[in-house]
């Protein structure tokens, strides 16, 4: 599978937004597009996603802030390019050592913790509000979010979403291979052999139960 044409990265003051600047730009619009769709639940109104000076011309800066503003979301040039460059840089010096992360306030959006890296086994990430992995879950990892769980990767770990209640959290990752899935006060268990689809999967609630169902990026 190719690399990914369009990646958000965590930052201070919102995402990050990575393009293949290879890639053809109606490609990057697309696949911009998907991503909104399909994480609807974590780009709410009112989040900041910006992109480093000089990566875009003009016209196609003006045609990605039109997209973004069709779901509410604020794109905009990156006034601090070091800052913002030092962010999207700093995800493989951070120390293999037990996360616990709570996403700052932000008024609109939905409270939000980004990892920019793979969740190891004995490590685990905590967030009052959604968590948005942009790596693999080990087997031994342990995500617990209050909101959703988006995993940019597979998912081999513990994952527990609407921690504190929330029946219409939910769980999706490219690969969804999970040790334990829990859903507010829902368990489910993953079967010891099964045949998975190539594509991504989202775990939801549904007449009471936890299904597993695929979805597209």
């Amino acid at each position: 599978m190719s690399e990914e044409i369009v990646k958000f990265k965590g930052s201070r003051s919102g995402l990050v937004l990575v393009l293949d600047t290879t890639a053809d730009f109606a490609a990057i619009e697309q696949d911009i597009r998907t991503k909104l769709e399909s994480g609807s639940n974590f780009f709410r109104r009112g989040t900041v996603i910006q992109v480093l000076p000089g990566v875009l011309n003009e016209e196609d800066t003006a045609k990605l802030m039109k997209l973004f503003h069709q779901y509410g979301v604020i794109f905009r040039i990156a006034d601090n390019e070091p800052a913002a460059a030092e962010t999207v840089a700093e995800t493989a010096a951070e120390p293999q050592q037990p996360i616990t992360a709570a996403a700052a306030d932000t008024g609109l959006t939905q409270n939000m913790t980004v990892v920019n890296r793979t969740v190891r086994s004995g490590q685990e990430v905590t967030s009052q509000g959604a968590v948005l992995i942009c790596g693999n879950v080990n087997p031994g990892a342990e995500i617990v979010a209050g909101g959703s769980i988006d995993i940019r990767g597979t998912c081999r770990g513990i994952v527990h979403a609407g921690a504190y209640g929330d029946t219409s959290a939910f769980v999706i990752a490219d690969h969804l291979m999970p040790v334990q899935i829990r859903i507010a006060g829902l368990i489910a268990q993953a079967p010891d052999q099964i045949e998975k689809p190539d594509c991504a999967e989202r775990a939801s609630i549904k007449d009471g139960q936890i299904i597993i169902e695929p979805i597209e990026r």
